[in-house]
């Protein structure tokens, strides 16, 4: 069996990725081809923790007219992403991955509170962890709740999944003459304004050296080739190699 580069991971997915098609809400196709995904990687001995957004249900930010406040939709949110998690633990479940889902809100009747400790404990005893609810306060954005949580449980890195296949200088969705970086520092990040995470998050990751790699979820066994280190996607760090 192949060596994996890293030892532990942080799996940031978005919620958006998971509607596939669809305009609102979870394509079961999607949450299939993810848990397939993440098992071939299990399979390879690394442990991986995830956080999930909740932006196929409800983005607070983006509601802030409908007449809800600002953290009454963040807390909407919050539970958005503890559907999401249920969703994808239950699918993983089914394709043999031992899961925990903790959540930064209380809710024992479904899910654990989030302990480091445990959460840590459940990793070295080969379970996957989903992290949910994001950092369970509001004003803050399932990016930053990601660095915080690869932060906590020392995770080599962060694994950014996305329907694109990396950082471009411009919207690749919108402009198909953008130009993908190979590598790119978290200072040219936030000096041309690439929205590849919320400052916050990126200024978490800068300061404690944290890399990020944004790539392709979408594609079959990507997420396996990025945990063996072949250059797949985008690797955002402090410095260039």
């Amino acid at each position: 069996m192949p060596t994996p580069k890293y030892k532990r991971i942080l799996l940031k997915l978005s919620g958006e990725s998971l509607m596939g098609d669809r305009e609102y809400g979870i394509d079961s196709k999607i949450l299939t081809h993810y848990a397939e995904e993440i098992k071939a990687a299990r399979e390879l001995g690394v442990e991986i923790g995830i956080v999930i957004g909740g932006g196929n249900i409800y983005r607070g930010n983006e509601n802030s007219d409908d007449g809800v406040d600002k953290v009454t939709g963040d807390h909407m949110g919050m539970l958005a992403t503890v559907i999401n998690a249920l969703a994808l633990q239950s699918t993983l479940e089914h394709h043999g991955v031992f899961t925990r889902c903790q959540t930064a809100i209380n809710m024992e009747r479904i899910a654990e509170p989030y302990i480091r400790r445990r959460a840590i404990r459940h990793l070295e005893k080969g379970r996957l962890v989903i992290f949910a609810a994001g950092t369970g306060n509001p004003y803050f954005t399932t990016d930053t709740a990601a660095v915080l949580r690869a932060v906590e449980i020392e995770a080599d890195v962060i694994l950014k999944g996305t329907r694109v296949n990396g950082v471009y200088d411009s919207d690749p969705e919108k402009n198909a003459g953008a130009k993908l970086f190979s590598h790119i520092t978290y200072q040219d990040v936030i000096q041309n304004d690439l929205r590849m995470m919320d400052l916050t998050a990126i200024a978490l990751c800068k300061e404690n050296n944290l890399p990020v790699i944004v790539f392709n979820m979408n594609d079959k066994l990507n997420l396996k080739r990025v945990v063996l280190g072949e250059e797949v996607g985008t690797t955002v760090s402090t410095a260039l190699p």
